[in-house]
């Protein structure tokens, strides 16, 4: 007991708390250094500093009572089942669900509505909501939020976000105020407080008259086009490993909740990507903070349209992964991702052969007859019998589908995808390069960070020279080549390993590494190219938005994609980690628990195929 720290004792009440709200045995509290999340009864929140600082004190409180309000109070399956299919509206209606969960826990309960209060105070200081200036910068899911907060609770938002929120609130008014009325009088019922945010959503047109299913539809029809019965029945199997109550909040401090089970998600393609809209930016974590990258192509080949400058590119570089560490080092590195994705291997591998599976059953297999080399066509034999005279006859087959194609996957490198996101990124772009390596499909993976935070030596030359005015982009970006198009799966493995390295997660400039990943693109051979993104934030950069206006770097990154989109063949498609990228891209899916990712990948891939 004289080991025993004041961290120690905080972290055992805080533990007991969490029991005795949430009225579940078998609740488990751990601090971490990561995201806080809840899985199944694990509860893990921030670490406070050894002196328990007051403020991080708050906010490890916060998220434990929201946590265990949300054991108590909420229903997983029943809020699957009442989810709608779009993504923003998935998000709005997860973040609804959360302002009831936390209200009924709020009711006689002073000392959990404080921490409650506390937490998301903090938590808006981080979310762009404090840095819109327009009405599209605004989250929707978290105006939302704050509005119905203020419906059922009478608390006004926090002074962080409203600003912000002034910029919505006449809208949402205009177009749902008489249901936001209503919400409260719902607030025990989670079934008709989901019906009451159905027709919320209906009003503010994010969803299409899709009204939640009553209780009599428990369930199944959720997935009109599972194409694949048996697999979903092995998919169903894993449900039970969380379903009842499980979270997530992202690094950023933002509570993130999501009950999407593998099962119900694998099948229906793009509806995995309910979740609440975690559109917030990295701070200073540390020494990690978030970021992308930018391409190697001259500014005046660009439309005019794209008003987008560097100070210099003197700095910049592209780069093969190993270029930046030794051979020995990337071994380590390879053999510690394998290591910490043991447990996931099997179930990514199984949804990669699912996906070959799926691929190898499209390719329409044909053959050209009456060659004069090839393989001997047996069914023509009868006629040189009976009339020796014939030739013997050969067919060869044609090449399929597939191996006209080639898929780029661009990874976030940022500082807040360290930890769980990039090493499961890590091990999905490995499997995925394998599988499609199987059926003839080349793919790429890239990745983008910058090579210094705040700035870099542009920076110091900008200084150096007087600091021009709205210089534009301040730092020095870093592209990173795992693996080429060409390069087999087996020469490039030991490469991905170099995205646990520490220190190489920084900021992030997405726009450029996009026209980057973009041009490598067009240069392949192959008549279909297909870009994926993965990534878990906005644009950040701090030297360049503290000299730039606010939305520089998101500007830029949307008239990138209007661009790709409008007038590029390249397909393009991206997957956001605990951040809304529906936002920019036309054809994406959000996710909010990492470990969602492969399936995600395997499904968005194979909805491209299908589409072809």
């Amino acid at each position: 007991m004289a080991d025993r720290t004041r961290l120690d004792d905080f972290k055992q009440v805080l533990a007991g708390t969490a029991r005795a709200v949430s009225g579940k045995e078998g609740v488990e509290l751990a601090f971490s250094a990561e995201s806080p999340t809840l899985s199944g009864r694990n509860i893990r929140v921030p670490m406070p500093g050894r002196n328990l600082p007051p403020e991080q004190v708050a906010e490890a409180r916060g998220f434990a009572d929201g946590f265990s309000l949300r054991l108590k109070y909420h229903d997983a399956k029943k809020h699957v089942r009442s989810a709608p299919r779009e993504a923003t509206a998935r998000a709005v209606f997860d973040a609804v669900e959360t302002a009831r969960v936390e209200a009924l826990g709020s009711r006689g309960y002073e000392g959990i509505s404080r921490n409650l209060d506390r937490s998301l105070e903090m938590r808006m200081k981080s979310d762009p909501i404090a840095r819109a200036n327009s009405r599209d910068e605004v989250p929707l899911s978290t105006a939302i939020q704050l509005m119905v907060r203020e419906r059922l609770t009478g608390k006004t938002p926090p002074q962080s976000a409203q600003k912000g929120l002034e910029l919505v609130r006449d809208w949402i008014e205009e177009k749902a105020g008489d249901t936001l009325d209503s919400l409260g009088l719902t607030l025990d019922d989670q079934d008709a407080y989901a019906r009451q945010v159905a027709r919320m959503l209906e009003g503010l047109e994010l969803t299409e008259g899709e009204m939640m299913p009553d209780d009599s539809d428990e369930g199944g029809s959720d997935d009109e086009g599972t194409e694949d019965q048996p697999d979903q029945e092995e998919d169903e199997g894993q449900e039970e490993q969380g379903s009842q109550g499980e979270g997530d909040v992202d690094a950023r401090g933002e509570q993130r909740q999501d009950e999407l089970n593998p099962g119900e998600e694998d099948d229906s393609g793009s509806t995995t990507e309910g979740s609440e809209d975690a559109e917030g930016m990295d701070g200073d974590e540390g020494e990690e903070g978030m970021m992308p990258v930018r391409p190697n192509r001259p500014w005046s080949d660009l439309p005019p349209a794209l008003e987008y400058k560097t100070y210099t590119e003197k700095y910049d570089e592209i780069v093969a992964a190993t270029d930046l560490c030794d051979a020995d080092e990337l071994e380590r590195l390879r053999a510690y991702l394998d290591q910490q994705l043991t447990h996931l291997q099997g179930v990514v591998t199984k949804l990669a052969n699912r996906l070959q599976r799926r691929l190898m059953a499209q390719q329409s297999r044909s053959w050209a007859f009456d060659q004069e080399e090839g393989l001997l066509d047996a069914a023509r034999l009868a006629r040189v019998v009976v009339n020796p005279g014939q030739s013997l006859s050969y067919k060869i087959e044609r090449d399929t589908e597939f191996r006209d194609t080639v898929v780029t996957l661009l990874i976030d490198n940022s500082g807040s995808m360290r930890g769980r996101p990039i090493s499961i990124a890590a091990i999905s772009a490995d499997i995925l390069a394998r599988t499609l390596e199987r059926v003839g499909v080349k793919v790429e993976i890239l990745g983008f960070t910058t090579r210094a935070w705040k700035g870099g030596q542009s920076r110091e030359q900008w200084l150096a020279d007087g600091r021009p005015h709205k210089p534009g982009r301040l730092n020095d970006i870093r592209h990173i080549i795992y693996k080429q198009a060409d390069e087999p799966w087996r020469r490039a493995k030991k490469s991905l390993g170099l995205m646990m390295r520490e220190g190489l997660l920084k900021e992030n400039i997405d726009g450029e590494a996009l026209l980057w990943a973009h041009n490598r693109l067009i240069a392949r051979p192959e008549e279909r190219k297909v870009l994926m993104v993965i990534s878990d934030g906005a644009p950040v950069d701090d030297s360049t938005l503290s000299v730039n206006s606010g939305a520089y770097l998101e500007r830029h990154l949307r008239q990138v994609i209007g661009w790709i989109e409008a007038r590029s063949p390249v397909e393009l498609s991206a997957i956001g980690i605990g951040h809304d990228v529906t936002r920019y891209y036309a054809r994406a899916v959000t996710i909010m628990d990492a470990e969602q990712l492969a399936g995600t990948m395997i499904d968005q891939l194979a909805g491209l195929f299908d589409e072809e």
